[in-house]
């Protein structure tokens, strides 16, 4: 017996054992003897097994996603290889054109080799693979360059499902390959014409670079990916943060159809019931005429288009006069941008083929060009991240020397996601610290709120609890003020304290005595300043008044005090000498009184007509009460609007400033409002910041508590409306307290 059958008689005994071992136990009498050898150790079959048919398979979604972009086997993106010889989707397409290229790419960051045409659509297994499953993260093609030069490509992490999505549609170019571009061909004039190189056996020309389509992560994203050219000294935004819940691409889109969650937009925006009505909504947020047609009501789509038509006449006008060539727009055929030889500013089918393609580019050109089409491509841009894109468009128009004079480039200041107070941390890691948090970030102030958080005064400086460092954010969001457990209404505030320790508020008292909440403390918990009377005394406690002290060092108010300003007195918040009176709360009129009485709640703007009533005047920087009838500032105009009035003492102010800095201290000082730590030496006394002039060292008490003051006013620009005469008393004694003559002047 070979050992083959042997091990089947072996096993077939086991069998059969088993069999009527399990046979006996079913039965409730006792077992019968089991044989101990099998009697037969071949299994007969009299019957062959009937076939178990292969269950249906049904493939989740597959309707949806049969219907969609990613599956339309006849579009461009698709069939564009089909005819190439050899027939293949190159490996730098095959990425994103393919399903296999994806697979390969998010595997390991390349796609080995070209995919064989005609390559099929986007597929289950393209996202359904077990690399796309664990995507988390998303490198871009732009580079951020750190202080040693280094180049470290950008990437996007702590992603959703989203990641799939932008590993696709984020584009093929950013500002980092445009000026790759410039740097290649040594360009010195941006607006000289770029004449081709010789590389090697080859001659390279100076292209037009193209975004590609659908780069919508870009708009998106904004700053953080760098996608459209971002010009050197301007500041944009970051991402667009929506709200939670519909903030990527699967919580707007249906991940299978792609098509936008429509339902759920018009839960919160009226009058959405189609793709359409989405290019009509306009959020609070933009108060601003971005393309100066004076319509603020019209979508930001209609905004957009609005800046690209002058961007586009801005280009057309630059290439023919500067440039020396006619150029026209085809947005369906490639290379898009060509020569527009019956210069009618169209690109007609005869004009748009390759063979006129437009080649005259300067640098200035190809920047303003490339934004021009990062703005067409992703024609969701006006809800994908619209500001970004006013931004970008904005900036080309005025580089090319546009006429810029009616558009607006930038939000209201609670919305300006692309200033420095929320900008301030993006080298630091994105990250905003708690001190700063409550004020500077979305999310700080419903932390504060919701964790008991308070204003502790430490030796005059305002300290915060409740709040920890939060991330950095596109400016503020509806939830930073309003409560959304009870929207819309906002934040319930009834006093707020300040860092002279006072404990101040607009809100007034029921029947029972108790505090009702009041909008306007929620404006007060920000513009308040950080200083105050205490915390300058707190630093030139007993020291000789017009002695430099190394203990002692600038304090700074910081920004948009109002609230210190419009409670004079009461908050203490600019420096008050000992001996002096001063007003307290600037008390207007009933209506008129309160931040949010005055001021446009989102655009911050002043409500114009409510000062056209009394004060026949929509310009609060010439009213006058008629309380005011002395001549403050000794220039002779008693007409003149305490705007006025204070700007004169704010300039005299200054020159004591620099005079006792030079003649008593010996060490002449500088001031610039817009440069950390603002007070500069000034070795040469030629009243500019030279190189090597670092920041004011040579404080005496007197000094400081003048500069205070001088700050004071600088940071509160509407310090005129606010407390006016309360400012002039600072401003007066501030002057005198350094030597400055004041005899011509009043002192409310």
């Amino acid at each position: 017996m070979t050992h083959g059958k042997k091990r089947i008689m072996i096993i077939a005994g086991v069998l059969l054992v088993v069999t009527v071992f399990m046979a006996a136990c079913s039965q409730t009498t006792a077992p019968p003897e089991v044989p101990t050898a099998a009697a037969s150790p071949t299994p007969v079959f009299t019957q062959a097994p009937t076939e178990v048919p292969a269950p249906e398979v049904t493939i989740p979604f597959e309707e949806q996603w049969a219907a969609s972009p990613h599956n339309q086997a006849d579009s461009e993106a698709f069939v564009h290889w089909n005819e190439e010889d050899p027939a293949e989707v190159p490996p730098t397409c095959a990425s994103c054109h393919t399903s296999a290229g994806y697979v390969d790419y998010i595997s390991d960051g390349t796609v080995d080799a070209a995919v064989q045409a005609p390559a099929g659509t986007i597929t289950c297994e393209a996202c359904h693979s077990e690399a796309a499953v664990n995507l988390s993260s998303v490198t871009f093609l732009s580079t951020e360059v750190s202080e040693d030069g280094t180049e470290t490509p950008v990437t996007i992490s702590g992603l959703d499902a989203s990641a799939r999505c932008m590993v696709c549609h984020q584009g093929r170019a950013t500002k980092t390959q445009v000026d790759a571009q410039i740097a290649r061909f040594e360009v010195t004039d941006p607006d000289a014409v770029v004449e081709p190189i010789e590389e090697g056996e080859t001659t390279a020309a100076f292209n037009f670079i193209n975004i590609h389509y659908y780069a919508a992560a870009v708009t998106l994203y904004g700053k953080e990916v760098h996608g459209g050219y971002e010009y050197d000294g301007k500041l944009y935004d970051a991402k667009n943060d929506h709200v939670e819940n519909f903030d990527s691409c699967v919580e707007c889109h249906d991940s299978h159809t792609l098509e936008v969650k429509i339902d759920q937009c018009a839960q919160c925006h009226e009058g959405v019931a189609s793709t359409d009505d989405l290019k009509n909504i306009r959020e609070i947020s933009s108060a601003s005429d971005y393309d100066g047609d004076g319509d603020v009501e019209e979508g930001m789509f209609n905004e957009l288009e609005g800046l690209r038509e002058a961007l586009l006449g801005a280009i057309q006008a630059y290439a023919k006069d500067t440039a020396g060539t006619a150029i026209a727009y085809n947005p369906a055929t490639h290379p898009y941008f060509f020569i527009d030889t019956n210069d009618d500013g169209q690109a007609q089918d005869d004009e748009a083929v390759s063979d006129n393609r437009y080649s005259t580019w300067t640098a200035r050109l190809l920047k303003a060009a490339y934004n021009y089409q990062v703005s067409t491509k992703d024609p969701g841009a006006y809800a994908h991240g619209n500001k970004y894109i006013v931004q970008l468009l904005y900036d080309s128009i005025e580089d090319l020397s546009g006429d810029v004079s009616a558009l607006t480039r930038d939000d209201a200041g609670h919305f300006a996601g692309n200033t420095e107070a929320f900008r301030h941390w993006d080298a630091e890691g994105g990250v905003v610290p708690a001190g700063c948090a409550k004020c500077h970030s979305a999310s700080g102030m419903p932390q504060f709120i919701a964790n008991g958080g308070v204003n502790v005064v430490n030796r005059g400086t305002l300290l915060t609890t409740g709040v920890v460092a939060a991330p950095a954010s596109n400016g503020l969001a509806c939830a930073s003020c309003h409560d959304e457990a009870n929207w819309p209404e906002r934040y319930a505030v009834t006093q707020v304290s300040f860092p002279s320790g006072a404990n101040l508020t607009f809100s007034e008292a029921d029947a029972d005595g108790n505090l009702q909440p009041a909008d306007a403390n929620l404006c007060i918990e920000c513009h308040q300043g950080r200083e105050s009377t205490v915390s300058v005394n707190a630093a030139i406690n007993g020291l000789p008044a017009d002695e430099p002290n190394e203990r002692v060092r600038f304090r700074n108010i910081h920004y948009f005090a109002a609230g210190a300003s419009l409670f004079g007195d009461e908050a203490k918040g600019a420096y008050q000498f000992d001996g002096q009176t001063y007003l307290g709360r600037f008390l207007h009129v009933q209506g008129v009184q309160t931040c949010t009485d005055c001021h446009d709640a989102h655009a911050l703007a002043p409500i114009a007509e409510k000062c056209q009533g009394c004060h026949q005047t929509d310009d609060p920087a010439t009213i006058r009460g008629a309380s005011s009838t002395a001549d403050y500032d000794g220039d002779g105009d008693t007409t003149e609007g305490i705007a006025g009035e204070i700007s004169t003492l704010h300039e005299a102010l200054y020159a004591a400033l620099q005079a006792y800095a030079a003649d008593t201290l010996q060490a002449p000082l500088v001031y610039n409002a817009v440069a950390y730590p603002y007070f500069f030496a000034d070795a040469n006394g030629n009243a500019e910041i030279d190189e090597g002039e670092g920041a004011y060292a040579t404080w005496s008490p007197k000094l400081l508590q003048s500069a205070f003051n001088y700050q004071f006013v600088e940071k509160d620009p509407g310090s005129y409306v606010h407390n006016g005469k309360y400012i002039i008393q600072i401003l007066y004694d501030s002057i005198r307290n350094v030597g400055g003559n004041v005899s011509s002047y009043t002192r409310p």
